[in-house]
């Protein structure tokens, strides 16, 4: 790949613990280009640490360290919380699990929307709200106008999705990650929100990184696939090849997905699956 838009290169994270540190994530490298990665693995395998860590939103205690941590060639790792302020919902944006309490209940929409607006651009206020409304119609909501002047608490969850998908698209980031966006919906609204997602990275050009234990969805929806455990990037695949995966673990997680075929059965887990 060349020139990708992050660039990470043996990145570890450790936590302090009783008896010393606690490493969570140990040595992994990836790159993003203009395309959709998911990082895939069970509850622990270090997934949203690493998401948080690209963000800098790890806690002031925790341990990083990295070969190379850039976006667009910038060294996230020297960054001030000042410079981070800049680069978040800027650069990078980070779209939560769950909208109903990321939005916040005091505000209207189209205040959380232009947010980014406010803080990154020079844009003025007619032209803010010209573009926020523009973004929460471009994201599916088509009574727009009306979404805007709305609170979350009137909102369906998948109307919050998409307008919390507004407002971390609003300032056209080069990177987004999503951290199990679609986990609070049912499946029919998950399937149209990462249909969506994926039509939007690519007509924005930025890159997305898709965290998420879901690997059905992932096939789908995704370019390529890390699959992480305890820490480590266990395998690295097309989205396409999910079941021809080498490794063991990967081949246990794809076998132990749900369907219609095994409904009412018993999964394989761990050593069985394999």
């Amino acid at each position: 790949m060349t020139d990708p838009i992050l660039d990470v290169r043996n990145l570890s994270i450790a936590l302090p613990s009783d008896d010393g540190w606690r490493t969570i994530v140990s040595s992994i490298s990836l790159t993003i280009g203009h395309e959709i990665v998911a990082l895939v693995g069970e509850s622990g395998s270090g997934k949203s640490m690493t998401g948080r860590a690209l963000m800098g939103l790890l806690p002031r205690h925790a341990r990083v360290t990295a070969d190379s941590l850039a976006c667009e060639g910038e060294d996230l790792l020297t960054l001030s919380e000042r410079d981070w302020t800049k680069k978040r919902g800027n650069t990078l944006g980070l779209m939560p699990q769950d909208p109903k309490t990321s939005l916040n209940p005091g505000h209207k929409i189209g205040i959380q929307v232009e947010e980014a607006l406010l803080l990154h651009t020079k844009l003025r206020k007619t032209e803010r709200r010209k573009a926020a409304i523009d973004m929460l119609a471009r994201v599916g909501l088509t009574d727009a106008d009306r979404i805007y002047q709305s609170y979350p608490g009137q909102l369906s969850g998948g109307m919050a999705q998409r307008a919390m998908m507004a407002a971390m698209l609003v300032n056209r980031p080069r990177l987004l990650i999503t951290d199990e966006p679609t986990s609070a919906l049912d499946r029919d609204v998950q399937a149209q929100i990462l249909a969506l997602l994926g039509e939007l990275t690519r007509d924005f050009g930025m890159g997305l990184l898709l965290i998420s234990h879901d690997l059905v969805q992932v096939s789908r929806f995704a370019d390529r696939v890390l699959v992480m455990r305890q820490g480590r990037i266990e395998e690295e695949l097309a989205a396409s090849d999910l079941d021809k995966a080498r490794s063991p673990y990967t081949r246990s997680l794809w076998a132990a997905r749900p369907s219609a075929a095994t409904y009412g059965e018993r999964l394989p887990t761990g050593e069985e699956a394999r």
